[in-house]
């Protein structure tokens, strides 16, 4: 940039990175969603094709961030988890959150005629906000992943019965809302089995549980011992990161609809929060 007597201006702008060895979720959410699922007559209460294109977004932007270790999505919302270790972006806050937001944006729109075929997108083009979160253990980070897919159970338990009630029982919106409640999440999967004979076990896994996408390595650190002694290594220096960047670029993205609450995923698929980010053994 050349010099000018108006370059003081550059003293008024704020660094914000994110901490250091701190994993870094970015959580994206659909911008007035309610009103484009009514405007594109989605399907009550899950549009299959909808879930779709959510994922198939959420698919291009890991590909094109390897940084990406693991995302999680449900409804309208995406949450994308950066390896402690990132150095994408300098780990600067507003320029992850609003170039994910805008990759994740861009693919959406132009994806949307693969799923809704018969429906061309119009303006108010669909658009994503995002923000940065920084949880310094792996612990807190797993925690954070098991309140969205709680998030996503009881939200999609509650719009199951919702909509049976007024599509199959014939209530109206505000007399299902007032039915339900104060209801238990007992309650709800009575209802929908002894008013519609619906066992909500049976649903979609993708409706209950979300959508979880990570980097699969043909072997991984297998015990407790191998990752412990990941975590002697300290941090790593550039070469073996721009390593690791190049093992997860050519790793398998898996998109999965299972459970991320108990810990059989987790010790299945250790190299996913490992240390040293694609540890897998593979060179």
């Amino acid at each position: 940039m050349a010099n000018s007597s108006f370059q003081y201006v550059r003293d008024f702008e704020t660094s914000d990175p994110l901490a250091p060895s701190n994993w870094i979720v970015i959580r994206l959410d659909g911008r007035g969603f309610s009103k484009l699922t009514t405007k594109y007559s989605f399907t009550k209460p899950n549009d299959l094709r909808g879930l779709a294109l959510l994922n198939a977004a959420a698919l291009q932007v890991v590909k094109a961030f390897a940084d990406v270790v693991i995302a999680y999505g449900q409804s309208d919302e995406y949450s994308f988890v950066l390896h402690e270790s990132t150095t994408l972006f300098d780990r600067r806050a507003a320029k992850l959150a609003t170039t994910f937001a805008a990759t994740f944006t861009a693919e959406y729109c132009l994806l949307w005629s693969e799923h809704f075929p018969d429906q061309p997108l119009t303006r108010p083009w669909p658009s994503f906000d995002g923000r940065c979160v920084a949880y310094p253990k792996r612990n807190i980070l797993r925690d954070y992943l098991s309140w969205r897919q709680a998030d996503c159970h009881v939200n999609n338990l509650y719009n199951t019965t919702f909509w049976n009630l007024v599509q199959q029982g014939g209530m109206s919106q505000t007399d299902a809302e007032e039915s339900l409640k104060g209801t238990l999440s007992g309650q709800k999967n009575e209802i929908l089995y002894s008013k519609f004979s619906i066992n909500y076990n049976n649903e979609p896994a993708i409706c209950r549980k979300g959508t979880v996408m990570y980097r699969a390595y043909k072997t991984a650190p297998t015990n407790g011992a191998q990752l412990a002694q990941l975590d002697t290594r300290g941090s790593l220096s550039k070469t073996q990161l721009e390593k690791a960047k190049k093992r997860s670029a050519k790793a398998e993205i898996k998109v999965e609809n299972v459970d991320l609450i108990g810990v059989p995923f987790w010790d299945a698929r250790p190299y996913i929060l490992a240390p040293s980010r694609g540890d897998s053994g593979d060179e």
